[in-house]
């Protein structure tokens, strides 16, 4: 077994690193201790955790969570676990992918597809980026606004401006990244906590809500509602993104046991930074059960929330305006957040689909204002209505929603592969789940797309 990494028989994997590199500028650029202990190790592997956690609590998954709470209290806290797990179990094999064959999803599936097939995996993926960025604009331009009384179509524009801040955290260094979007993080946990932390949930009925319930299936609206969960968790670009910058740590292939240190820290720092996105993805639903459960106030606008926030019926007296405004730092955190793993996405995704280097500005600049355009025309053509430019967070979703199986499958189908993965293939418990998993999302997705378009 152990051959099959210090002397490996196929071709695709004897000359991964003879390759072009994914995100070649920063791969292989952080060294890690060889005989550390177990902490000193964990550190030096933790930080590419965070990026992949951003995806999962990024602004147009808060919408979907904290209607959750508003509609059913706690009951769907269950779903958000079960999109949790899956999360960890995909991005694990994800990074599983990256550091053993020392190649991107985006250059496999491209390498083992015809170029006209390529050409349009990469469009589809185009569009999920794309997707991703018009919630990042939205949650990012509508928090200006609550914070600094900055106009809508301005706040859009700004956002454009947001390359400036990747250009010069690369230059920094890939660790400045990872601390910057970590502070990020940590900024919307802290404020959630706090703020659920008011609330005064019932703690028996919120425990109560991780245990799965047969309603969930049998009710249409909580049905609906779940399935929008789930299909909005699992974000397509985030799979890409792990498969690369699970190789920014400095791994020698041809050593089995560097190998399989790497898989086991990576998966560490990953499950850990996804328990996280799973913590605040439980007080967001728990925080719309406090807001809005049994009341008759609306929900599903960013504006309601940081209302609601201020309104001293609605959490006790303490609430306040001091609340509203952590409210909106803290969707700004997580639209500038997200934004730096959606570039860093976007650069693997053309690298690895169309062999396509451009400068990291060029491509920045490029993708974001493609996906402002539509935002901006919005928000011209009505005047600056949040109502109507949110709605666009739901055609986002749907795009989202299609691109999702051309990641899953490939990934799945790759990680499974003995012939590629050698004795780090998959192992037959994972395999299965993992395909079942992938059949079941990709049958959610498609509901929620007829759904949506009224099918």
């Amino acid at each position: 077994m152990r051959a099959s990494v210090t002397e490996p028989k196929n071709k695709l994997f004897a000359d991964a690193g003879n390759d072009s590199k994914s995100l070649d500028e920063i791969n292989g650029s952080v060294e890690v201790p060889k005989n550390a202990g177990f902490w000193r190790t964990l550190l030096s592997y933790t930080g590419p955790g965070v990026l992949i956690a951003v995806g999962y609590m990024d602004p147009g998954n808060w919408i979907t969570s904290i209607s959750g709470g508003a509609q059913f209290k706690y009951s769907l806290l269950s779903v958000v676990l079960i999109s949790s797990l899956i999360a960890m179990l995909l991005q694990a094999m994800a990074a599983r992918l990256g550091i053993v064959t020392g190649k991107d999803l985006a250059q496999l599936t491209r390498e083992r597809t015809s170029k006209r097939t390529g050409f349009i995996l990469w469009i589809i993926t185009e569009l999920a980026i794309m997707a991703t960025d018009i919630a990042e604009i939205i949650g990012s331009a509508i928090a200006l606004e609550l914070l600094f009384k900055i106009p809508l179509i301005v706040g859009i524009l700004i956002t454009t401006a947001d390359v400036l801040i990747l250009l010069l955290l690369m230059k920094l260094g890939f660790r400045k990244i990872e601390a910057v979007v970590a502070t990020l993080v940590a900024v919307i946990l802290l404020v959630f906590s706090y703020e659920v932390f008011l609330s005064k949930p019932e703690m028996g009925p919120l425990f109560a809500g991780y245990v799965p319930s047969a309603k969930i299936v049998t009710n249409k609206s909580m049905l609906y509602l779940a399935l929008g969960i789930v299909g909005a968790t699992i974000m397509p670009h985030d799979l890409y993104l792990g498969s690369s910058i699970s190789q920014t740590r400095a791994v020698d292939r041809k050593d089995h046991k560097a190998v399989a240190k790497a898989l086991k820290f990576s998966t560490i720092d990953s499950n850990i930074q996804l328990t996280i996105a799973f913590i605040v993805n439980s007080l967001l639903l728990i925080l719309g059960a406090a807001l809005f459960f049994g009341t008759n106030s609306s929900v599903g606008r960013f504006v309601d929330l940081f209302n609601s926030l201020s309104n001293s019926h609605v959490i006790g007296a303490i609430a306040s305006p001091v609340l509203s405004m952590l409210f909106a730092i803290a969707l700004l955190s997580s639209g500038q957040s997200s934004t730096i793993t959606g570039t860093l996405s976007g650069q693997i995704i053309m690298e690895g689909f169309i062999h396509l280097k451009m400068p990291l500005w060029a491509q920045r600049l490029v993708t974001r204002l493609l996906s402002v355009s539509p935002v901006l025309a919005f928000a011209i053509y009505y005047h600056g209505n949040e109502a109507k430019i949110e709605n666009l967070l739901t055609f986002s979703q749907v795009l989202l929603s299609i691109a999702l199986p051309f990641a899953i499958v490939p990934l799945v189908k790759f990680t499974s592969d003995k012939k590629l993965m050698g004795e780090f293939a998959n192992r037959t418990w994972m395999k299965y789940t993992a395909w079942t998993c992938a059949v079941v999302l990709v049958g959610l997705n498609i509901y929620l797309i007829l759904q949506t378009m009224g099918l």
